[in-house]
C-alpha cells in the first residue's frame, strides 16, 4: 500500500469554498472549473499533457484489441487530451456543462476536433449507445448515490464495457458531496466490483507519486453488481 497520500488540490479547494456549493445542482457545481487548478485544461490537472501521456499511449491499442467501433466519453470536459488522439471509431463526448459542449462544438466546426458533442447528465439522462463508456476522473467527484445512478445509466445505454478511474491500492472508500474529490477503489466496498479485465496505469506523478496507483480499469457492465444494494447499504 502507498503510505504517503498527500492532499489533492481539487479537494482542498472544494473544502475551502464548501459553503458556496450549498443548494447548487450538479450543473452549477461542475461549472466551478476554478476548482481543478490546471493551467492548460479547464478539466483539471488530470487532463494536462503529462498526466495523460500513458493513457494516450495505451488506450488506442486497448480499443483495437476489443474491436471497439464506438466510444462514449462521459464526461468529456474540454476534450483536450482525447481530441489529440487518432481513434478510428465513432466518438461521442457528453458533459453536464453546456458551455464546455458549446466550445467543443465550435472547435469541431473548425476542424480542430472530430466526433459529436452533446449536453447530458450521466446520473439522469438516457445516454447515446456506444461499445465502450469512458468515465475518467468523474466518479471520484460524485456522491455514492450519484455513482449508483451513473453506473445504471451506463448499463442501460447498451454499452458492453466501462473504463473508469480506480485506485487499486486504496483502502476505505468514503462518501462525499458532489463536486468534492476523494480516491475510489472500485473493487472495495460499497462497490465490490470484480477485478478489472484490464488496468492502465496512468503513471500519475501528482503529489510526488503519492497517487501513483491511479489507473483506468476496464469492466464488462453486465458483470457489475446491482447498484440498488449499494444505495441501501451506505
Amino acid at each position: 500500500m502507498i503510505a504517503n497520500r498527500p492532499p489533492v488540490l481539487a479537494h482542498e479547494r472544494f473544502a475551502a469554498d464548501r459553503d458556496s456549493f450549498a443548494g447548487l445542482d450538479l450543473v452549477a457545481r461542475f461549472e466551478q472549473t476554478n476548482l481543478w487548478g490546471a493551467t492548460s485544461s479547464v478539466s483539471g490537472l488530470g487532463s494536462e499533457d503529462a498526466a495523460t501521456a500513458a493513457i494516450r499511449e495505451a488506450l488506442p491499442l486497448l480499443l483495437q484489441r476489443l474491436g471497439v467501433r464506438s466510444l462514449l466519453d462521459a464526461p468529456c470536459g474540454d476534450a483536450g487530451w482525447i481530441g489529440r488522439m487518432k481513434l478510428d471509431l465513432d466518438y461521442t463526448g457528453i458533459d453536464i456543462v453546456p458551455s464546455l459542449i458549446a466550445a467543443n462544438n465550435g472547435r469541431a466546426a473548425r476542424g480542430e476536433l472530430s466526433g459529436r458533442f452533446l449536453v447530458a447528465d450521466i446520473t439522469r439522462d438516457a445516454l447515446p449507445r456506444a461499445d465502450v463508456v469512458l468515465c475518467r476522473d468523474c466518479l471520484v467527484h460524485l456522491s455514492f448515490d450519484n455513482i449508483v445512478r451513473a453506473v445504471d445509466r451506463f448499463r442501460t445505454s447498451g454499452a458492453r464495457f466501462l473504463l473508469v478511474t480506480t485506485f487499486p491500492e486504496w483502502d476505505g472508500n468514503r462518501d462525499c458531496e458532489d463536486g468534492d474529490w476523494r480516491a475510489l477503489n472500485m473493487e472495495k466496498a460499497p462497490f465490490d466490483w470484480p477485478a478489472p479485465r484490464e488496468l492502465i496505469s496512468e503513471r500519475c506523478e501528482e503529489g510526488g507519486g503519492g497517487w501513483r496507483d491511479k489507473s483506468l480499469g476496464l469492466w464488462r457492465l453486465d458483470e457489475l453488481p446491482d447498484g440498488a444494494r449499494i444505495a441501501t447499504d451506505v
